[in-house]
């Protein structure tokens, strides 16, 4: 039976939850927020499917794509919504109208992300945009096998742990199954960004007459491109309120007002401490699905650094870095409508480390977590983390190894 003795064995995926064919494995909430499997033993009947199932336990070997591509949508409306060139929505529209299902990451209520499918054009906004969370996969892989043992066409996007996961779920390879993953840098804690949201709720009450209001978030965006697809921004709405509404749908039927907050991505408390990875999920350090090994057909992410490789490709609006894995995946790319440039695997990487290489750990996340749910003021302890310095001696090393590169460069 699966039995988590050491977090960073778990990325998430709730595969072996789904897999289970008595039903006794549940996800708990550690104190960081993340969320781990735990077995009834009493229950259990020791049949295996829950370690056959995990893509931690069974790793597999790292592969380069078949070609590399710098990509953007025709639509320029679909791009501007999107984080960067918008090819998931060609990719998902493609499915859509053949009569198949697309499965992919969505807000919920309250502001958590969830995984969840749709069968119409009109869904697919839901899974537009960066989501810098883990989501819930509930019982997508067992809803994805469904479909596709009816013969729908499916196609099923997430972080490389999640596609990982779902193949070692489904067992076998399904040729209407087409896998979209993503470049990831590693997913933070849901606790921290609730707490987060938390913070955002009391900016929105700006005056002594509002202390005593109820405020609500009506919208977030991870990726705002304000003022560009490179000057990305953090940005939120909050309606504050009364009388108390119910939800946000009723947020008009009392007195209101509407606070909107956009910060640049490198100045927003919440991004800072994320792109400091002082609060990833433990297995985001040593990534099980990194470098192909999710077995997705495609790898979707932002191509990073496109002006200096291909400047008159680049037009600050968003670039699609796309690379096919598989013939599927080319063969899947090859009837969307948009704007290819082909480039090189090690032009990616280039701008993209984190296609093949887990951030290390750094000093300032033991610091954080030993005060976090301690003190209240959550932007406060972020900021002490991000000051947390290495040891002199790491430092040092550092600064050498800069000097080394700069010297070879020249």
């Amino acid at each position: 039976m699966i039995k988590i003795t050491n977090p960073a064995d778990c990325c998430g995926c709730e595969a072996c939850r789904q897999a289970c064919p008595k039903t006794c494995i549940s996800m708990w909430r550690d104190s960081e927020g993340f969320r781990y499997p735990v077995v009834d033993s009493q229950q259990c009947i020791d049949c295996g499917k829950c370690e056959h199932v995990c893509p931690v336990i069974n790793q597999a070997a790292q592969s380069e794509p078949q070609k590399v591509y710098a990509a953007k949508n025709v639509d320029e409306d679909v791009r501007q919504r999107s984080s960067s060139g918008g090819i998931f929505h060609l990719l998902a529209k493609q499915t859509i109208d053949a009569g198949g299902v697309v499965f992919g990451a969505r807000f919920a209520d309250d502001w958590s992300v969830v995984h969840d499918y749709s069968e119409t054009l009109d869904g697919l906004s839901r899974f537009m945009g960066s989501k810098y969370l883990q989501s819930e996969i509930g019982d997508t892989f067992a809803q994805a096998a469904t479909f596709l043992k009816d013969g729908r066409r499916v196609l099923y996007s997430g972080t490389p742990c999640q596609i990982a996961g779902l193949h070692r779920f489904l067992g076998r390879d399904y040729p209407q199954l087409l896998c979209i993953d993503i470049v990831c840098h590693g997913v933070p804690s849901p606790a921290v960004w609730q707490q987060y949201l938390e913070l955002l709720r009391e900016t929105g009450k700006n005056t002594e007459e509002q202390r005593n209001m109820t405020s609500v978030i009506t919208d977030v965006e991870f990726r705002r491109k304000y003022p560009s697809w490179k000057k990305y921004g953090f940005a939120a709405r909050i309606a504050t309120s009364s009388p108390m509404p119910s939800s946000v749908a009723n947020i008009q039927a009392g007195k209101n007002s509407v606070t909107d907050i956009v910060e640049p991505f490198f100045e927003n408390t919440f991004m800072q401490g994320f792109l400091a990875n002082i609060y990833l999920r433990p297995s985001c350090y040593a990534c099980p699905a990194k470098g192909g090994k999710s077995g997705a057909d495609i790898t979707l992410g932002d191509f990073w650094g496109i002006e200096s490789i291909a400047p008159d490709f680049d037009d600050d609006r968003g670039t699609s870095l796309v690379l096919v894995n598989t013939d599927r995946g080319a063969e899947a790319l090859k009837s969307v409508d948009a704007v290819l440039q082909q480039h090189t695997y090690a032009e990616a990487l280039q701008g993209n480390p984190s296609i093949v290489s887990s951030v290390g750990i750094p000093r300032s996340r033991k610091f954080f977590f030993s005060k976090f749910g301690k003190e209240n003021n959550l932007e406060q302890l972020i900021n002490r983390a991000l000051s947390v310095k290495p040891p002199f001696i790491i430092r040092a090393f550092g600064f050498a190894k800069r000097k080394i590169k700069q010297i070879l460069k020249r």
